[in-house]
């Protein structure tokens, strides 16, 4: 379908097996199990485990509604009520609450620690299930009195601490819908997301450290707040030092309540999170209640099989999926760890240091974090006591075959390495491991059960042990309920429908191997994703083309071979204007400030043209596909181009990378 360039080592080389009692006394047997029993099935191996779940997906979910006992007391009429996409509906008649569900999983364990705050500085602090229950209540009944109702938007402008944690359950127990963004997020980018959603209230640290600085918030929070006239209160979380205007967290959380969750349809709104588009505002995905809790239950239940005593800590930011994620892994009553703080400050190996520290049996990390880690040349499995570690789970992009080997090599035999990919679109992993797979060298496990993905050519036909898209054949329930702002459904039908009509196209180059693993080899649309964090282009362009120097830009990710990012930035100069070292650290700090500083272009290009469709669209799939060694002949018809000189100039560039 497509040429991609990368490491494809000699396929089927086991890296690690399950043990037989690791395999036994899994969830997933216990799972597996009662629905051979009640459905009169017989289950060889996971493939046909999976195999089963998506092609009945009524009676997959509903066994996982059973079997994690979710909701008592209610009950419903369907499981879908049809399998039409987009617009599939869950559990009608249904009724309940994500925050109850997460809190229960503390009855009984009061002091049990089940956060615990640790800053870049190295101190720490625990809340245990009592702390973290009572903060919930508190807060809650704060909003209530702010007059806060069910449906409206409270945002959360915070770095990974408790008080985001709190905050999302408070919200979500009251029926509010919650939305957030870290605080390295610039005030533009920050206006494009929230000020969409007329949010009532918006809950706000004074700044954040990262790198050994100390970065001031609290005039930006002002103007976001200026910029947001809907608020009826600002919360200011403190950081950095007196907290400046608004009232303070301590204040929300001062008067001790009950939680009181209110009980809500299936469907009702959790929470909204942000898929940047390549132009106009970032996509807010709206995710429900229900759907979110029955993915997070089985997901974390079945295919992560969590163990008594977890202690888990993921690299993220609130800004990303991956924090979502781990709060819905307090859903299985591990611990979770939350670092705000630079992953190698002040050296590389500072994860590594934390997860001996705080005893981590899991840690999730990104391909890049792996990348510098062995460039470093760390030996972690040497230097550290890493006991307690089991897991290592690894998302947000390629992992390269060389990873993999270097995590065994450095961290032993016996760690479960968890390579998966999903999305933010659906809070969700796609395809990944399971406790009854192996981990095969540079590749992941196999697709996740209820998830009904293969790899498409462009015909629309599935394509085994070759590259395709990576497509979604049946709904999930915590596909998204719709786009916020959306109320045709134009744009989510766009995004993701208008491919292959009825079926979702996720975006992703995948490999589906005859052996059930799967290889993802990148994106296949123009979304930016360093570090697992994702960003549109709009959000750079917004930035960089307001200086008057540049006319136009056109910015791409592009995938290397050894597992990198590259991240290019071309853009076209205005009349006069030369691109000399003082223009190209405006155009960096533009970025840095008002999109992401995650997202800083590795290299400034002048273009003497931007290429873009005949109705003006730029071509960033196009340009990033050429970058990548893809021929024009097949990344684009020139014929549909307004300057076909404009792609040979980025054709050009690439062969001379290649040759270089």
């Amino acid at each position: 379908m497509t040429e991609l360039s990368g490491e494809h080592p000699a396929p089927g080389e086991v890296l690690w097996r399950p043990t037989p009692e690791r395999v036994e006394n899994s969830q997933l047997t216990a799972f597996a199990r009662g629905v051979e029993t009640r459905h009169g099935v017989r289950f060889e191996d996971y493939e046909s485990l999976w195999r089963w779940s998506v092609e009945n997906l009524e009676d997959f979910w509903a066994e996982v509604w059973s079997f994690f006992d979710v909701a008592p007391g209610t009950s419903y009429e369907t499981v879908p009520a049809d399998r039409t996409m987009p617009g599939a509906t869950w559990f009608p008649g249904a009724r309940l609450n994500y925050a109850e569900h997460v809190l229960r999983k503390g009855a009984g364990r009061g002091n049990d620690p089940v956060l615990v705050a640790v800053g870049e500085d190295g101190e720490s602090y625990e809340l245990t299930w009592d702390e973290l229950t009572a903060q919930v209540g508190a807060a809650a009944a704060w909003m209530r009195r702010l007059g806060v109702r069910a449906g409206e938007r409270v945002v959360g402008y915070l770095p990974n601490v408790p008080e985001a944690v709190v905050a999302v359950l408070a919200a979500a127990s009251i029926g509010a819908v919650w939305s957030a963004c870290g605080p390295e997020i610039g005030l533009r980018s920050a206006i494009d997301r929230f000020g969409q959603l007329e949010p009532v209230l918006l809950i706000a640290t004074d700044g954040y450290r990262f790198g050994g600085r100390t970065h001031d918030r609290r005039e930006l929070v002002d103007e976001l707040a200026a910029a947001l006239p809907t608020l009826r209160a600002v919360v200011r979380v403190p950081v950095v030092g007196p907290s400046g205007t608004g009232t303070p967290w301590a204040e929300l959380v001062a008067e001790p309540a009950e939680v009181e969750p209110v009980q809500l349809p299936f469907d009702h709104p959790l929470w909204i999170v942000y898929s940047s588009g390549t132009t106009g505002l970032p996509k807010g995905l709206v995710h429900g209640h229900g759907g979110v809790l029955l993915m997070a239950l089985a997901q974390g239940g079945l295919q992560g099989d969590p163990q008594p005593g977890d202690r888990g800590m993921s690299y993220t930011s609130t800004t990303w999926i991956m924090w979502n994620g781990m709060v819905s892994g307090l859903l299985h009553g591990g611990t979770a760890v939350l670092y705000d703080g630079n992953p190698m400050h002040p050296s590389v190996d500072r994860l590594w240091e934390l997860a001996a520290e705080h005893r981590l049996t899991s840690l999730g990390v990104s391909p890049g974090y792996l990348a510098a880690c062995a460039k470093a040349g760390l030996h972690p499995g040497r230097d550290h006591d890493l006991s307690n570690l089991r897991s290592i789970g690894v998302t947000g992009s390629p992992l390269p075959a060389t990873s993999y080997r270097w995590v065994y090599d450095e961290l032993g035999p016996d760690i479960l390495l968890r390579v998966f990919s999903g999305g933010t679109d659906f809070a969700a992993s796609l395809v990944g491991g399971a406790p009854w797979l192996p981990v095969y060298l540079g590749e992941m496990s196999g697709r996740q059960l209820g998830c009904h993905v293969e790899s498409w050519d462009a015909e629309g036909r599935p394509v085994v042990d070759e590259v395709g898209e990576l497509v979604i054949r049946s709904p999930m329930p915590s596909m998204p309920l719709r786009i916020w702002g959306d109320d045709d459904g134009r744009r989510y039908h766009e995004a993701y429908f208008d491919t292959y009509p009825g079926v979702w196209r996720h975006g992703d180059w995948l490999t589906v191997t005859g052996r059930g693993t799967c290889i993802i080899s990148g994106r296949s649309d123009s979304t930016l994703n360093r570090h697992g964090v994702r960003m549109g282009s709009a959000d750079i362009y917004q930035a960089v083309e307001a200086l008057p120097e540049v006319a136009e830009a056109l910015v791409v990710g592009v995938e290397q071979p050894d597992g990198g990012y590259w991240l290019p930035l071309f853009v076209r100069l205005a009349e006069g204007a030369v691109l000399d070292d003082p223009l190209v650290d405006r155009i960096r700090e533009a970025v840095r400030t008002q999109a992401s500083p995650r997202h800083v272009p590795d290299d400034v290009l002048a273009v003497p043209a931007i290429p873009h469709t005949t109705t003006g669209k730029k071509l960033e799939v196009p340009v990033k596909r050429i970058m990548s060694g893809v021929p024009v002949e097949k990344a684009c018809k020139l014929d549909a181009v307004d300057d076909p000189a404009a792609v040979t100039w980025f054709a050009d560039l690439a062969a001379r990378r290649r040759s270089g």
